[in-house]
């Protein structure tokens, strides 16, 4: 039987076979019997690749590699894991996105790829703090001590304060959003997490790695006191020992 939700999707997104190839970085042939057999099942990455090119979630296309892939024990909360955080479609951060209703919390130290790689994402968050759902953002202070070891670190052009100074310029056009805060925080330095009310998205940062390059986990809560509960509380740590961004002020 053919793949007919992967069929859909392309013609939704007005895509022919060799667009989704070119895409994908594979042979047009080779996306020809994605679509010809409902059966066959891509590498993880050209899944990966599909879903972000159709904007649509894995599952939607290949439900049943998302079935066989879950699990019933206690790391039951992790539905996915990806070796680099640009692994992970974007179709799956505006996914979160939009469905949150109560929390949006952002405490990568200096969310930068967000504004690149969201479409439209201050207008998003402006949306959502009007409709009631509290938008927060933890960030390095791009002054402070350990902002610079970690720029003597990474070594790379755009430094991590550069970085920071992006988001905050960003923060500033809907800081006077009721519901939109921001805090300033060093603790989160090695690990990043993305709340989106009963969802998560952690990434671990590895040695002098950028956030890119470093793994991430999608986490759902399916329990009192699993991981979820366990990087929540983290979360609220964290934002909790934040300090005030005097200077952040509406443009």
């Amino acid at each position: 039987m053919a793949n007919d939700a992967l069929r859909q999707a392309m013609t939704n997104a007005r895509l022919t076979e060799q667009d989704l190839a070119e895409a994908c970085q594979v042979d047009v042939k080779t996306v020809a019997r994605w679509v010809a057999e409902e059966d066959r099942r891509p590498h993880p990455r050209h899944r990966w690749a599909a879903s972000d090119a159709l904007g649509v979630d894995e599952g939607m296309l290949w439900p049943d590699t998302v079935r066989k892939n879950m699990k019933t024990g206690p790391d039951r909360e992790v539905i996915a894991v990806y070796p680099y955080r640009s692994a992970c479609p974007r179709s799956v951060w505006r996914r979160l996105i939009g469905e949150a209703s109560k929390e949006l919390t952002f405490a990568g130290y200096t969310n930068y790829f967000l504004w690149l790689e969201i479409p439209n994402l201050r207008n998003a968050l402006r949306r959502k703090a009007e409709r009631g759902c509290r938008v927060r953002f933890l960030i390095g202070d791009p002054s402070s001590e350990v902002t610079r070891r970690r720029e003597e670190l990474e070594s790379v052009p755009l430094t991590v304060g550069t970085r920071i100074k992006i988001t905050l310029d960003e923060l500033s056009k809907i800081i006077d959003v009721p519901g939109v805060e921001a805090r300033y925080g060093d603790d989160h330095i090695a690990m990043s997490l993305f709340i989106f009310d009963d969802e998560m998205l952690v990434t671990p940062h590895l040695a002098h790695l950028v956030g890119h390059d470093s793994p991430m986990f999608h986490v759902q809560r399916q329990q009192e006191d699993g991981l979820y509960d366990r990087f929540a509380y983290h979360a609220a740590a964290l934002w909790n020992g934040g300090r005030a961004i005097g200077e952040l002020t509406p443009q």
